[in-house]
């Protein structure tokens, strides 16, 4: 086995969120089992059920949408554990992208599963309620230079609120602005540009409504010293220092979503291996596109997780 390989553990956002998600691990495994419910005891309401069963209008809700995608995050990350009998590679980093975050902070032992959980759904009804009193949406705009799109957010009054991959960035605005910044983005260039799902103008200066309510949340919870850096999404550097962490928890929501310049700062600190770990392969397709030749792998469902252990038993990490 390879002794110096640097491993990073990544934590998918809102947007990997689908209906099903976490279903067989919670079948199959009693260490993903616990996780839930853990979760849905900490809400008083099964999340894991919205999770399995959906309805998809309910899960998109953004404070159960967000919920639910850090729980599926620590149940797959539980069960890669137990399917492993603990032989994972234990991660140099952590990241996570927007909400992913709070799954990192907590596979990092900053916070404890039940706090986070409700931490994490108080964001998601600050962020709605910001929502609703600055109406705002996003736009992911692909095969346009940052550069470009930083160019038409000046000139139309959006803000960059995810930089995710070269040629891959998402705006914020109001919806006058935005359809302005769409317009622009397709002269410019732009040849795929599509709404995200979500319900407001998240990460940008419409969601300042928020803040202190977030302020007042982070304040109601403890915290511990994290055993693995995070790596931040607003300065894309890895947070040591719990007055950092919870500072990142409050302007994370006004601040854009660095994910290129996180991975960059991963790769630069010897990381070649990155396991994304809950729904989907969202991230691991940003960090392909970022670095075509970084190692991933997915502990998404069963089948891929015990890809992974047969990649560590082979010594390949």
């Amino acid at each position: 086995m390879v002794e110096d390989v640097k491993v990073a553990y990544v934590f998918p956002g809102q947007e990997s969120r689908q209906v099903g998600m976490g279903l067989d691990f919670y079948v199959h495994y009693n260490s993903a089992r616990k996780v839930f419910d853990e979760v849905d005891k900490a809400l008083g309401f099964p999340l894991s059920r919205l999770c399995f069963e959906g309805p998809e209008e309910d899960l998109a809700q953004t404070m159960n949408a967000q919920a639910a995608i850090m729980t599926v995050s620590i149940a797959c990350l539980r069960a890669g554990e137990e399917i492993s009998g603990g032989a994972l590679p234990t991660p140099t980093l952590v990241a996570g992208h927007g909400c992913g975050e709070y799954a990192a902070m907590v596979s990092s032992g900053m916070m404890k599963l039940g706090d986070a959980v409700r931490l994490i759904r108080e964001r998601g009804r600050l962020m709605n309620e910001a929502g609703r009193r600055k109406p705002g949406g996003m736009l992911q705009i692909m095969d346009l230079d940052k550069d470009l799109v930083e160019g038409v957010c000046l000139t139309t009054g959006v803000e960059l609120a995810n930089i995710n991959a070269p040629e891959n960035t998402v705006i914020s605005g109001d919806e006058h602005k935005l359809a302005k910044a769409r317009r622009l983005a397709q002269v410019k260039g732009a040849k795929r540009i599509q709404p995200v799902r979500v319900s407001g103008a998240f990460h940008s200066s419409l969601m300042e409504p928020a803040l202190a309510g977030m302020i007042n949340a982070v304040a109601q919870f403890n915290y511990e010293t994290p055993q693995v850096p995070v790596v931040s999404n607003v300065t894309a550097q890895p947070m040591h220092s719990l007055e950092a962490l919870k500072e990142e928890l409050i302007s994370q929501i006004v601040h854009c979503i660095k994910w290129q310049q996180s991975v960059e700062t991963m790769l630069a600190r010897g990381i070649t291996t990155f396991f994304e770990v809950g729904p989907g392969d969202v991230l691991t397709k940003y960090i392909k596109l970022i670095s075509p030749g970084a190692l991933t792998f997915n502990l998404s469902n069963a089948e891929k997780t015990n890809e992974i252990i047969k990649w560590r038993k082979g010594g390949r990490f």
